[in-house]
């Protein structure tokens, strides 16, 4: 048996397992978009769904060895992008972004819907006015603060951020602009709540900019960081280690002072082209268009792909 490739990262190596989590025969990725872990170790992967597939399911769930618990979520079929697991008391929800129908949705584990979010009209930003085309909404990915608030990064739409209360009532908007000035903001893909600082901001990847941009909790500028190319979305370690996947084909980790210590699994610089094509032109222990990541409750890592048939890799800490 071969030996399985292993990644670094400053003095950190993982083992890589690629396609991790065998699938049913009903169901083949389409492109996977967001990976999250509840407090059980259950693995849950959002994907568009491929066009051979026979079941519509969006969301495949499974044990932390991989294998196959449930699936559900046809709604999001197509659409599927951002996906964010938040703890709400003694419960666990999820969040969903659908590109294709423009609305953020809650469920809980089991995909009862507890709160749908659609175009945001109460928005000045996104108001329609007569003689004017609607502003486009495409909500990529959002976040959720302690309180409760819901921070929407429209990065496929207009690059602003909306943000409501746990409720679903509009509070602002902040953002937009599609520049690169202080509180600029170009396709903000990802959103995160960073408290590692000891007071909660909010983190954005600014995927066209290729940086990260830090906002107070009512959207005022803070700060910039660098050391990131097209970042997607965010996950924080118990350690404070901040994980970035890179849509340039690597994923990125920072430690809790936002130092760099390294870049995981670098590809090949024609990642959009290889995106489209086989597994065989998928070099083993690279990475192609990490969208998601996140880690598992031991510091292991879970990185899912934007290709075309989907991928889901799993990459073990082993020092």
């Amino acid at each position: 048996m071969s030996r399985l490739p292993t990644v670094e990262a400053g003095e950190r190596t993982y083992e890589v397992h690629h396609d991790w989590g065998p699938l049913p025969a009903s169901i083949r990725y389409g492109n996977c978009h967001g990976v999250q872990v509840d407090s059980q170790g259950l693995v849950y992967i959002h994907h568009t769904v491929h066009e051979s597939s026979d079941s519509d399911h969006s969301l495949v769930v499974f044990d932390p060895q991989g294998t196959f618990v449930r699936s559900w979520g046809g709604a999001y079929a197509g659409g599927a992008h951002g996906f964010r697991l938040a703890r709400e008391g003694a419960d666990e929800v999820l969040y969903f972004c659908d590109i294709r129908r423009g609305l953020v949705q809650k469920t809980d584990l089991e995909g009862n819907v507890l709160l749908t979010l659609g175009y945001p009209s109460e928005s000045p930003a996104y108001a329609v006015r007569e003689g004017r085309l609607a502003p486009s909404w495409k909500p990529t990915n959002l976040a959720v603060a302690r309180n409760g608030d819901i921070y929407i990064g429209d990065g496929y739409g207009s690059s602003y951020v909306v943000r409501y209360d746990r409720d679903g009532r509009y509070i602002d908007t902040f953002g937009g602009g599609q520049s690169d000035g202080p509180g600029d903001l170009s396709c903000p893909h990802g959103i995160e709540i960073d408290a590692r600082s000891g007071a909660e901001e909010l983190l954005v990847a600014d995927r066209s900019n290729h940086r990260l941009q830090y906002f107070d909790l009512d959207g005022n500028h803070l700060r910039f960081a660098g050391g990131v190319d097209l970042p997607c979305h965010f996950d924080i370690y118990r350690d404070g280690t901040l994980l970035v996947p890179d849509l340039a084909a690597r994923v990125t980790l920072f430690d809790s002072r936002n130092q760099l210590i390294g870049h995981l699994g670098a590809g090949p610089s024609d990642y959009r082209e290889r995106r489209l094509l086989d597994r065989s032109r998928f070099p083993a222990g690279q990475f192609v268009c990490p969208h998601g990541a996140c880690f598992d409750h031991e510091g292991n890592i879970f990185v899912v792909e934007w290709v075309e048939i989907g991928r889901v890799t799993f990459l073990k800490r082993i020092q």
